[in-house]
């Protein structure tokens, strides 16, 4: 889920992930978070920054990125995000 973005070229999106990838995260002692973005990285070639870094709230994991594609790209992103 995310906010709809007001004036800015960052967006906070909000992940939920599966229990079992929270307790593989922290068994080897990275944020859940960092674990989604290296993910998305390597697995779609979508390069984002953990939200970890940002202070966010214990139990609430996700990403920054910015909104720069056009319009006809988003659509192909949003979908390889979701993947």
């Amino acid at each position: 889920s995310c906010q709809p973005v007001q004036g800015a070229m960052y967006c906070f999106p909000s992940v939920q992930m599966p229990q079992g990838a929270i307790d593989y995260a922290k068994e080897n002692g990275i944020a859940p978070d960092t674990l989604y973005a290296v993910s998305l990285l390597e697995n779609e070639g979508i390069c984002v920054v953990p939200a970890a870094g940002f202070g966010q709230e214990e139990g609430r994991f996700g990403f920054r990125t910015t909104f720069l594609p056009s319009e006809e790209e988003m659509v192909h992103v949003v979908a390889s995000v979701g993947r």
